[in-house]
């Protein structure tokens, strides 16, 4: 994946976003919603933030898909250098966001913990699925997802989703990054 992009900054409100692009990102993520649609109930450890008929957040282990590898992998990668770190542990969390037609993700942070970054990287875009809202202020900010594209703000910047207005499920890893061990 030696042709991935480094985090570049963009300056899309008063608070610095990040973005990056994964090379390969198409065969990868065919792969990785190929395997996510294999998984059942069962297979998600948790389910977290029941709102709107569905839960926004479902958490996998790490080892259940090894595709996750080249994704979590960069964007631990793009945080060190977003970050400027050295070779301090990182905790890498993460979780799916499976938004069907209708659905929405709701106005959120992700300052519960002791993040130092949050992030997204989109597997699936489907037409109409929804932009990203970002809240910094007085100042809202729209962007539209591409499939393969990470962007990366701090855990404080409130953001949700728009409504999916179109016939496919939209899917997105969202991922929090933190001092210490990693965790699945």
């Amino acid at each position: 994946m030696a042709d991935s992009s480094p985090p570049s900054p963009r300056l899309w409100t008063s608070t610095p976003i990040h973005g990056s692009r994964l090379a390969g990102a198409s065969a990868l993520n065919s792969r990785i919603l190929a395997a996510f649609h294999r998984l059942g109930e069962q297979d998600f450890s948790r389910r977290t933030h029941f709102i709107g008929g569905r839960f926004e957040n479902l958490y996998l282990e790490r080892q259940r898909m090894p595709e996750l590898e080249v994704v979590l992998g960069h964007a631990e990668s793009c945080a060190r250098a977003i970050l400027k770190l050295g070779r301090q542990p990182l905790r890498l969390g993460f979780w799916f966001n499976a938004q069907g037609p209708g659905q929405e993700t709701s106005l959120h942070t992700h300052e519960e913990d002791d993040e130092l970054l949050s992030g997204v990287y989109y597997v699936d875009v489907p037409k109409h699925s929804g932009k990203l809202v970002l809240i910094d202020g007085q100042l809202t900010t729209r962007i539209m997802p591409k499939a393969g594209h990470f962007l990366f703000f701090p855990p404080r910047l409130p953001h949700r989703v728009e409504v999916n207005r179109g016939t496919q499920q939209r899917l997105s890893i969202g991922f929090n990054i933190g001092p210490g061990e990693r965790v699945d």
